[in-house]
């Protein structure tokens, strides 16, 4: 097998088209089943789920759930990152997606707390339990598999698996906002929320074929004939670069943080200070496409510029927008909630979020990289699953806004030192020396 400097074999089957485009729309998939869940969570599961409990206390229980994914996916990362550093970026990908597809489409059949009490709440937190530990681990096998392969323009074409999950958002919101269109409001409580989850076991069809087509990655493949893996993946991050690994969990805790309250929370408190349930949906939905080519805009400027220029500069711009966020939602003006919504998630957070696909895979050696990398992302990513449980928590014990903005601006300001001491990386090789 004949490598460049860069990490790619040469011939057909290796043509970054067709890995870009198995990453962008795997991801797609996998986060459309994820996000979905946070869309739920928001605007139906509280009536569902936890019907026994007043409103407020019921949006918390449900954002509970919509951390507990969040908080399994450190564990899925730990686990497919083992077996995808050991086995294969390829093998793990398929697997996850597998198990992504099937437990959507359970949680659209899950009978509510009417008809079965308890033990409806139950079987959801276990479902997304389920769900967390499988895009834990798909994340980084996405991110390999385009970011080995890459001979230049590595943050634009990594970045096509964070992407994705925009792009997932724009799918599982826009599906959702037209069951909530076409339905009654008791309709949508009744049975209009599921179908979205239920369409996952045809994209699972899909994803599957695309997924299949994908060839392992070269760095992967060079690793493995020079017989360098290592037994134990986790234990080489956690011997041997726990700085970088601390490092890297600072760096993107602040972008995370900054999603969960732009995707998930936002939605709570927007329908809470007297926006429609469509407004809002669509709001996002148009949001969310913005963010598709702000990520991949902002990445392919990493790549030019460096990462921590871009980053850096979008951590500082974050924690100023955490200050104007509520007072515009506070207006009532639908333009000024749509003007929120797309300055934050479409402009800033792109620039935030975008480049961390590739300086994530930068930072590791190719025999820890999936574990190293996925570790890094997942730790990072549970400030996206709870701060929206925190927010609402905060809310309930009579927090003004000024608070929540401050604590945003925090965890901005934390990635800016931990950006710092990470130094710049998209100089640096992802296919180790012999």
């Amino acid at each position: 097998m004949t490598l460049t400097s860069g990490g790619s074999t040469t011939g057909p089957q290796t043509k970054m088209g067709r890995i870009v485009a198995s990453s962008f729309t795997g991801s797609l998939i996998e986060y459309y089943d994820f996000l979905l869940y946070s869309t739920a969570s928001a605007v139906v599961f509280n009536e569902v789920f936890f019907s026994n409990l007043d409103p407020v206390t019921g949006t918390i229980a449900s954002f509970g759930t919509f951390a507990a994914g969040y908080l399994a996916r450190p564990l899925g990362g730990v686990v497919f990152g083992h077996f995808g550093d050991r086995l294969g970026r390829k093998k793990m990908l398929v697997l996850t997606m597998l198990i992504m597809g099937v437990v959507s489409f359970l949680i659209g059949c899950l009978p509510t707390y009417g008809q079965i009490g308890a033990a409806a709440p139950v079987l959801l937190i276990v479902l997304r339990v389920i769900q967390g530990i499988a895009v834990g681990g798909e994340w980084g096998g996405a991110v390999l598999i385009t970011a080995e392969h890459a001979t230049s323009r590595r943050g634009l074409w990594a970045s096509f698996t964070n992407a994705g999950a925009p792009a997932g958002m724009v799918l599982s919101t826009a599906v959702m906002a037209v069951m909530a269109s076409v339905t009654t409001p008791e309709q949508f409580t009744a049975w209009g929320w599921r179908v979205p989850f239920l369409l996952s076991i045809v994209l699972l069809a899909v994803g599957l074929w695309i997924r299949l087509s994908v060839t392992e990655s070269p760095a992967f493949e060079a690793m493995k004939d020079r017989k360098a893996e290592a037994k134990t993946p986790l234990l080489d991050v956690l011997r041997n670069h726990p700085r970088t690994l601390l490092l890297a969990v600072g760096v993107g805790l602040g972008a995370f943080v900054v999603q969960g309250t732009l995707t998930t929370f936002l939605i709570s408190y927007a329908l809470g200070a007297g926006f429609e349930r469509p407004t809002v949906l669509n709001a996002l939905t148009l949001s969310s496409a913005g963010a598709v080519a702000g990520i991949l805009g902002w990445s392919a400027l990493s790549d030019r510029v460096g990462r921590r220029p871009v980053v850096l500069t979008a951590a500082v711009a974050t924690a100023v927008f955490a200050y104007l966020l509520f007072p515009m939602l506070d207006s009532g003006s639908v333009a000024l909630l749509v003007l929120a919504v797309v300055l934050g998630q479409s402009v800033i957070h792109a620039a935030f979020y975008g480049p961390l696909a590739a300086l994530m895979s930068e930072v590791f050696k190719t025999s820890s990289r999936y574990t190293g990398a996925s570790l890094g992302y997942q730790l990072a990513g549970m400030g996206a699953g709870l701060s929206p449980l925190l927010f609402a928590s905060l809310q309930k014990a009579g927090a003004g806004t000024m608070l929540l903005s401050t604590v945003i601006a925090a965890f901005c300001l934390l990635s800016v030192f931990s950006l710092v001491r990470l130094g710049e990386t998209s100089d640096r090789e992802l296919v180790d020396a012999a």
